[in-house]
């Protein structure tokens, strides 16, 4: 509903006297995203300036409500301690300590139990300002956005990352890449086709800080990196900090959150895993999730072990049967070795099973009936089976355009007809649909065409059109699948070269708070009625949006109104719009933005 002031305050006002406010709030403004934004030192002069100009942002496009809903009374949320301020309540590190460490289970995810749940807005660190623009963003971080200088010191000589002043600098270099990341992926690129749109989806296993990850989008290629949250507890921080996708991850015991045949190439640079233990299981579930004709990097130990067993300090028969039992797990998963250089080694799956050597009595195919099933999955130490294929040239489950055409090009898994209830016209039909959507969006929302949303998170993907839509060298999006969705299109969305991820939306999300600049929830809490409270899954859109970030609910009108009653009381503004065809269809569009504020910032009253 509209605030109307006092008819007698707007007769008092001259238009000499509003030209001169607006003229001023727009120079507050100018200064202050200056500074917030990461272009300037950031000294208190600036500080305050800043905040005077908070009225005067672009913020106060969303003041005023259309004529949707009845106020309601409006809880206000308290600011969590300062000690939450990276808090991660399914990676807790106290929790985490209470599980086994066999096989890493400690660092998967455990999530606290309902009486344990905060109810209270988690701030940012002190100093916090917006990330710099891709891609400045990808070689500086603001210190004060991520203060850990743990990987500064204690990995110093692997070169990583490098504290300077008031700025993280990420040179691209170190144990991983020696020679610097672009040299690592040309050499890459030399054995798999990088450079023409044939390889787009990549995934990266103990991905450090991610280096891999943010050099790859000049190869137009788009890594989903994941490490846990350990000793090196920052770096998938880092990574998000550094506009490059990464979640909180292990390969442990329970199934990557990820489907069948997702990612055209893997890998692990020094990632530490242990390839060989459980018979290979982790070997096991890479195949699971990479498509016929994709790639398995593995970089480092212990390739080249004749150079290299002194310097990695381990005994030279260990190393040397640790890769023979690699090479034979690789060879029994039907992948072919084509390269071996350096410390570098890079096998292909094949693509398809008339290329493999038959039935093997060391082998277990797994259960194919039940195979998208892997939220809270064991792993299983049996192989995925290949598609069929009529003939020994056919790409096993579909062959792919190169990108950017595989984007709208119909996905196999659709043209196969292999996913019930969606047919070659309906998905057509989507991608059309959520175009206009997307166009709709930037008319209410025009910083949607500018470099100011980097790291964009879609809680409720569908077959991936939103993601599609908006599709820019400027952001990347992180597509979930909710695990209660009605029909899993996971699957679907990697056919078309995006990433994605199996969620749970009752849970939080595998990432660090202030990870994601925009949110986008369409339908999300129509589908999760009744199944949780909706009240903790703000909370928790709350603590992964960072400050001034914004989201876009598309709901109904009514969940919506509920929708903005909670959220007032979270420091945010909004604004209700009707659906672009007309006010008399029942689902309407929420803007919403997150407010800035820091630790100590203890006031609830909405400025």
């Amino acid at each position: 509903m509209a605030i109307k002031g006092n008819p007698g305050d707007n007769r008092s006002r001259g238009p000499a006297s509003i030209v001169f406010v607006v003229g001023l709030c727009c120079f507050f403004y100018l200064i202050g995203v200056w500074q917030r934004g990461g272009f300037g030192k950031g000294n208190s002069r600036a500080l305050q300036i800043t905040k005077k100009a908070e009225d005067c942002s672009i913020l106060s496009n969303l003041e005023y409500e259309t004529h949707h809903g009845d106020q309601l009374e409006v809880k206000q949320f308290e600011p969590c301690g300062e000690q939450y301020v990276d808090y991660t309540p399914c990676h807790d590190q106290k929790r985490a300590m209470t599980f086994p460490k066999e096989n890493m289970n400690f660092r998967e995810r455990h999530c606290p139990p309902e009486e344990e749940k905060l109810h209270c807005l988690i701030p940012a660190p002190k100093g916090y300002i917006t990330p710099f623009p891709w891609p400045k963003s990808r070689d500086y971080v603001p210190y004060a956005n991520a203060p850990h200088k743990s990987l500064t010191t204690e990995k110093a000589v692997q070169n990583w990352v490098r504290y300077e002043g008031d700025l993280l600098r990420f040179p691209g270099s170190g144990t991983q890449f020696p020679y610097g990341v672009d040299a690592y992926i040309d050499q890459l690129a030399s054995v798999i086709p990088m450079d023409n749109g044939t390889v787009r989806t990549a995934l990266d296993t103990g991905c450090g800080v991610a280096s891999w990850g943010a050099y790859l989008f000049k190869k137009n290629v788009i890594a989903m990196s994941f490490a846990p949250r350990d000793s090196d507890e920052a770096q998938v921080q880092f990574a998000l900090e550094r506009g490059v996708p990464a979640v909180i991850g292990v390969l442990g015991t329970i199934k990557l959150p990820f489907p069948l045949r997702a990612f055209d190439m893997v890998h692990c640079s020094h990632c530490l895993i242990r390839w060989t233990t459980n018979g290979g299981l982790y070997m096991m579930e890479v195949d699971r999730v990479l498509r016929p004709g994709g790639y398995w990097i593995l970089s480092g130990s212990p390739i080249n072990w004749r150079t290299n067993y002194q310097a990695w300090q381990r005994p030279k028969e260990e190393m040397e049967e640790e890769q023979r039992m690699i090479e034979e797990m690789a060879e029994l998963l039907c992948w072919e070795k084509k390269y071996e250089k350096d410390e570098i080694a890079i096998w292909r799956k094949r693509v398809n099973y008339e290329y493999c050597s038959g039935p093997d009595s060391r082998v277990t195919l797994c259960d194919h009936s039940n195979s998208e099933n892997v939220w809270y999955k064991k792993m299983e130490a049996c192989v995925t089976p290949y598609p069929e294929t009529t003939n020994s040239e056919q790409v096993s489950g579909g062959e792919f355009k190169p990108f950017p055409e595989r984007l709208n090009a119909i996905p196999p898994r659709i043209a196969s007809g292999s996913l019930p209830g969606v047919s070659i016209e309906s998905f057509q039909e989507d991608n059309k649909l959520w175009k206009k959507h997307v166009k709709a969006y930037k008319r209410v929302n025009k910083l949607l065409d500018t470099r100011r949303y980097r790291n964009v998170l879609d809680m409720n993907a569908g077959l991936g059109s939103f993601a599609a839509a908006l599709e820019s060298s400027k952001l990347w999006v992180m597509n979930v699948m909710p695990t209660i969705a009605e029909r899993d299109t996971l699957g679907v969305l990697y056919d078309r070269g995006l990433i994605g991820i199996y969620h749970d939306w009752c849970e939080a999300f595998s990432t660090y708070p202030r990870s994601y600049d925009l949110i986008h929830a369409n339908g999300i809490f129509s589908l999760y009625k009744d199944k949780c409270s909706a009240e903790d899954i703000l909370l928790e859109m709350d603590r992964i949006l960072r400050p001034e970030g914004a989201v876009i609910f598309r709901d109904h009108e009514d969940i919506l109104g509920q929708v903005k009653t909670i959220v007032s009381g979270m420091r945010w503004k909004t604004k209700m719009v009707d659906h672009e065809d007309g006010p008399l269809i029942p689902k309407k569009v929420l803007f919403a933005v997150k407010r800035y504020w820091v630790v100590g910032d203890n006031s609830t009253i909405l400025r």
